[in-house]
């Protein structure tokens, strides 16, 4: 009997112990942006044909393509205030999280 009262003791222990906690996780931060392009800026030739769309719109599609795979990169005001840019960043993010 005294013996089987030690391995339960024995046992309880571990498992307390397992439950034990070390310290609380940090926090999460806040994903870091990238700046965007300069409004004057040819943006790097994409994996698609984008002959024939205005600058704006290769723009953002550059912003928002580089915004899939790392940090937002984005021009709050252009994106607010020229469709083309809009709509090119939000074609950018979707065509390249595909990938």
């Amino acid at each position: 009997m005294p013996r089987t009262l030690a391995t339960l003791a024995a046992l309880s222990a571990a498992l307390l112990a397992g439950c034990a906690t070390v310290g609380t996780p940090p926090a999460p931060e806040a994903p870091p942006s990238a700046p965007p392009l300069p409004r004057t800026a040819e943006p790097p030739p994409p994996n698609v044909n984008l002959s024939g769309f205005p600058l704006p719109y290769r723009q953002g599609y550059a912003d928002g393509c580089a915004s899939a795979s790392g940090p937002q990169r984005r021009d709050g005001a252009r994106f607010s205030a020229d469709a083309n840019y809009r709509t090119g960043w939000q074609d950018g993010l979707a065509l390249c999280r595909r990938r």
